[in-house]
């Protein structure tokens, strides 16, 4: 026998998903043609509420997927920010997904791979294409981590600008995008990581090779020196944490 109230529930459920589609619509078509422009918050959960005659479950799934297409950026207590549609904002909603995977055995692991696999070919590019001002970059970002081996923290900020160089030189938008999405999502492993100067003075060396070989015009040289200098990294990480 068919129950209706089941059906009812079902027809109620879907209400606010009708509703918030319309309004995800009308929002993304304000931020892709600039009326809502990147950077600016988008309008308070009341005024969306008041401007399109809906209720506050509505508002929230409508943010809730704008959010999840990474045109807005929303954080708990805060407004959300609008996100012009680009690369940044593609990966970025695949943040939550991803965090959510790190979870389970072997994906730390997976992405990890899937960076040496990238930054190995950047470094051949780099070897074989680099411009003197390019080199140029490479070698301050490279005296910059040299400077900070003495201070974990800085450390760390420069090795991560040292490697978004490789990034950067194809001035491919696509890849820095990569870059900053592959920091944000290994991040949390990298910072619970113990530091000290001998370690630092270690990897320093690891990306003085790596920018010899590129000023050399080496390219197998620089992927060999990059491929050591990241399989060491992750005999670390992996000697650190548990299962990854």
């Amino acid at each position: 026998m068919f129950d209706d109230t089941k059906l009812m529930d079902r027809k109620a459920a879907a209400a606010p998903n009708r509703a918030a589609d319309a309004i995800v619509a009308e929002l993304e078509a304000q931020i892709g043609s600039g009326q809502l422009p990147d950077g600016a918050f988008l309008p308070a959960e009341r005024e969306l509420m008041a401007q399109f005659n809906i209720s506050r479950t509505v508002a929230r799934e409508a943010v809730a997927r704008l959010a999840g297409r990474g045109l807005v950026e929303a954080r708990p207590r805060f407004r959300p920010v609008v996100r012009r549609p680009g690369y940044d904002a593609a990966l970025s909603a695949l943040g939550g997904i991803v965090n959510q995977l790190m979870g389970q055995a072997g994906t730390v692991k997976n992405i990890y791979d899937t960076r040496v696999f990238l930054e190995a070919a950047l470094v051949r590019h780099a070897a074989l294409h680099a411009r003197k001002d390019d080199l140029a970059l490479l070698r301050q970002a490279l005296e910059a981590n040299e400077a900070a081996i003495g201070n974990s923290a800085a450390f760390y900020v420069t090795d991560i600008a040292f490697h978004a160089m490789f990034y950067e030189l194809p001035r491919n938008p696509v890849m820095p995008a990569i870059q900053r999405a592959f920091t944000g999502w290994l991040q949390p492993h990298w910072q619970r990581m113990p530091r000290s100067p001998e370690r630092n003075r270690v990897n320093y060396l690891s990306h003085r090779a790596i920018y010899q070989a590129i000023a050399e015009r080496d390219p197998d040289g620089a992927e060999r020196a990059l491929n050591g200098h990241l399989a060491a990294a992750w005999e670390y990480v992996r000697g650190t944490f548990e299962p990854v």
